[in-house]
């Protein structure tokens, strides 16, 4: 008999998985905030796959005889100084953004998840080094090392995300470690120990799957920081090179430009919208994993 059908808690047949599935659809739904953040999500996805049959226009082609011509029909977010469509601009910036992000989180929270449960669950001196690590990259503004990480590395969207990766990669760790610290002192775990399970496979088999439900939410929130963190690194000239359309760098482009409102507004716009809807789904997947939540719905 394996030991996942001799542990309480951890079979459940099809049905039991289906009707589980069926209520956490129905209260995600419930949900306001849940639904207009996957919406908002969903939005920029599709933008981000259909970027180029969506955009009018190339969105590195100039026209200098259209430069900082303002929102019109032909350009409905209007021009740069280079005369480029900034609608398309903004448009093929979240086929920039949105993978830039995406690859930090992955890359902290692999890190960040992985360091973090084997110092939660082997304690003593493994877990002193890693928490003092990860102590010493928190005690810095996360802008600041980034931005530190990144002069050090060279500018570029590969060297801004590995910049980033290594800022956030803590908060991982501390959050993962405290949830094993818990889970390892459960009934399961001992019995897994009793049954002579080794200690790896009792950590990544039966301790991290009980541990993974609340990264889900970290992680989901972690995607607007990123974003925020990536363009900053592009507005002080570390991260995307020219002429990439990356929202950041167009920022900064048009920060001086106050009387050309529209260089800076749209891509901010986007920048905003993008992590406004990251964070909402955040606080939907909490409330949705939350047990007290559940209890309510």
């Amino acid at each position: 008999m394996s030991l996942a059908t001799t542990l309480p808690g951890q079979a459940q047949t099809f049905d039991e998985r289906w009707l589980a599935l069926q209520r956490a659809a129905s209260r995600f739904l419930r949900n306001r905030s849940a639904t207009i953040g996957a919406s908002i999500v969903l939005f920029w996805l599709v933008v981000a796959l259909l970027a180029p049959v969506i955009a009018p226009y190339s969105p590195t082609a100039q026209r200098i005889t259209n430069r900082l011509k303002p929102p019109s029909a032909q350009h409905l977010f209007g021009t740069d100084e280079l005369g480029r469509d900034i609608f398309s601009r903004v448009l093929h910036g979240a086929r920039v953004s949105l993978p830039v992000a995406l690859a930090v989180v992955v890359m902290t929270s692999s890190v960040g998840i992985l360091l973090g449960a084997v110092a939660g669950y082997l304690g003593g001196f493994v877990d002193e080094v890693i928490m003092r690590i990860a102590d010493a990259v928190l005690a810095f503004p996360s802008l600041i090392l980034a931005i530190a990480i990144t002069a050090a590395l060279g500018p570029g969207l590969i060297n801004a995300a590995i910049a980033v990766a290594l800022v956030l990669w803590p908060e991982y760790a501390r959050l993962i470690r405290s949830r094993v610290i818990a889970l390892r002192e459960m009934e399961f775990v001992t019995a897994a120990t009793a049954l002579g399970v080794s200690r790896r496979r009792t950590l990544f088999k039966h301790i991290l799957p009980n541990a993974l439900p609340i990264m889900l939410v970290k992680v989901s929130l972690d995607m607007g920081n990123a974003i925020l963190l990536a363009a900053s690194l592009s507005f002080v000239g570390l991260g995307a090179v020219p002429p990439t359309p990356e929202w950041g760098a167009m920022i900064a482009a048009g920060r001086h430009k106050f009387f050309e409102w529209w260089l800076a507004a749209f891509p901010g716009l986007a920048i905003f919208t993008a992590v406004v809807g990251f964070n909402f789904l955040g606080d939907g997947l909490r409330d949705l994993l939350d047990p007290r939540m559940r209890r309510r719905g």
